[in-house]
């Protein structure tokens, strides 16, 4: 058992996750060892941003283990079947706020982070949940790092219930278009139900900020049927007001209920209590999502109560 000093997840938590996990029985490889020493590792990394090979080897074993199963879980979509089984729980008790926001934050790549083939070569591709957009493994080119004004950076696209728990993580570099990643970020929104029933993939509303007024967006958005809160750039205003009646009229806009937008900025201000994703010390897109995913589903749990 984990010294309670270095434990994230509680034992009521761990008990909903840990039959989730692989166990590796009836493989040529030996079963997997002991589960929540290991996962309580990758979360003390994530949480403290400590490298690998520092991790207190006396309370987590050998850093090697840790990282390798992480890299594993990582690859194999683990960490999404787990995130994805929390949120059929919370949806069957009716516990997820259909009125999304989305919104997109920068973490700045450590250079332990970047020292793989050039960043800038980084071609758009994204580390996501449902789509393999990747080269090898479900990484994408450039490791989804890219040089934006910050420097070297990580962004990740995100997508989160009305309360500010996240359903969708996307990572790309720091320099692609908050906008113009709104239809990957929709359909990758997927949350099965438990029993009978398609998943639900559609939410009831967007709320989203000027960086997603585009009229390719607000398409999308009315073509699904799904309320668009988004406001208009004062530059699409006053060209529309410029054409007089041929500028059409104004897209609606829910001014009271925009003012709900926000809890993706503190959903983000959640995770980056994480340092090792304020700052990505991962030199795999994959890796660093993973961890991502990993402390949206502790956001889930937290919000779900500790009883199985």
């Amino acid at each position: 058992m984990t010294s309670s000093r270095y434990q994230v997840f509680t034992d009521e938590q761990w008990a909903r996750i840990e039959p989730l996990l692989p166990s590796n029985v009836g493989r040529a490889a030996r079963p997997f060892g002991d589960h929540r020493r290991v996962v309580e590792g990758i979360a003390y990394r994530y949480r403290t941003g400590i490298p690998w090979r520092d991790l207190p080897r006396e309370v987590f074993g050998p850093w090697q283990t840790v990282w390798k199963r992480h890299r594993r879980y990582a690859q194999d979509g683990t960490w999404d079947r787990v995130l994805a089984h929390v949120l059929a729980e919370a949806d069957a008790a009716g516990r997820i706020d259909w009125n999304l926001s989305v919104d997109a934050t920068i973490a700045r790549a450590h250079q332990h982070a970047t020292n793989t083939p050039r960043p800038d070569q980084d071609t758009g591709g994204a580390a996501s949940n449902h789509k393999n957009l990747a080269l090898d493994g479900g990484e994408p080119a450039g490791h989804g790092i890219g040089r934006s004004r910050g420097g070297l950076t990580t962004k990740i696209h995100r997508a989160v219930d009305g309360r500010g728990r996240p359903l969708v993580n996307i990572v790309t570099g720091g320099q692609r278009n908050d906008g113009a990643m709104l239809a990957e970020v929709l359909a990758d929104i997927y949350v099965p139900r438990i029993g009978a029933g398609r998943p639900r993939t559609r939410p009831d509303a967007v709320l989203a900020d000027k960086a997603y007024a585009t009229g390719v967006n607000r398409t999308i958005l009315r073509g699904k049927q799904i309320a668009v809160v988004i406001p208009e750039k004062s530059t699409q205003v006053n060209s529309r007001k410029k054409r007089g009646r041929n500028g059409g009229r104004p897209p609606s806009f829910d001014a009271e209920r925009y003012k709900d937008r926000n809890v993706v900025e503190r959903s983000f201000a959640w995770s980056k209590q994480w340092r090792g994703l304020a700052t990505r010390y991962d030199k795999l897109a994959i890796t660093y999502r993973a961890g991502v995913t990993l402390n949206a589903i502790l956001n889930w749990l937290q919000h779900l109560g500790d009883t199985p």
